[in-house]
């Protein structure tokens, strides 16, 4: 049987909606109602509680929107590539622009979608993500052949850039975690993305090359 075949794996794809809209998560699982191959297990309206229910186990597939209150999508799709990377992120939001691609990418995510996408069209998507396969809207597959086709300066996420600010001006990992409401380990999370966008190996490396891509302030805003 094939990779393909539903029938081939033990139990329909499960599949948490993180969305904070409640008429968008109600559509979304009435798209799956139909889908014997495909079983909703749970809703949730933030990334921290997608992240908490994908990590207690029954997740194949997370259906992430990028903008949410407490832990937006790409901190959460960071998280759970940490805490639970068997669980499979696919990305669907009304954004298309090249930092949220690029950043969703960067983070983990399996595919990314647009929400104007057909139901055949995410059904289809949500397969191809548990299996492990890329599945890229046409204007974020543009948006990653851009990247390729020419050098770019680091993508930081706004959280990465608060992060880095915060460090900057000499905080340490529990304190900026204290101010910006977050644990010390998605502060150590997002310093560990900083590092790797930006080519380097500790705090201060960090920090002087974020000044010097012009990353971060030279004068107190």
């Amino acid at each position: 049987m094939s990779a393909g075949d539903v029938s081939a794996v033990e139990h329909p794809i499960r599949l948490l909606i993180a969305d904070d809209h409640p008429v968008v998560r109600n559509g979304l699982r009435g798209s799956f109602a139909d889908d014997p191959g495909i079983a909703v297990v749970g809703e949730v309206p933030d990334g921290r509680q997608a992240v908490d229910r994908a990590v207690r186990g029954g997740v194949d597939v997370v259906l992430m929107d990028l903008r949410m209150p407490v832990l937006d999508g790409v901190e959460a799709t960071a998280e759970l590539r940490e805490r639970a990377p068997e669980v499979r992120v696919l990305v669907l939001t009304t954004f298309d622009g090249e930092a949220d691609v690029l950043a969703a990418v960067a983070a983990g995510a399996t595919g990314y979608l647009l929400k104007d996408a057909a139901t055949d069209e995410l059904a289809a998507a949500v397969r191809a993500a548990y299996r492990g396969e890329a599945v890229l809207a046409p204007a974020a597959a543009g948006h990653l052949m851009g990247q390729v086709r020419r050098p770019a300066p680091a993508v930081l996420t706004a959280r990465e850039l608060e992060v880095l600010a915060l460090v900057a001006a000499g905080a340490s990992n529990r304190e900026a975690a204290r101010r910006l409401f977050i644990s010390e380990a998605s502060i150590k999370t997002h310093l560990l993305h900083v590092y790797g966008k930006l080519g380097v190996r500790d705090r201060a490396a960090a920090v002087g090359e974020a000044y010097r891509r012009g990353l971060l302030p030279t004068t107190p805003a």
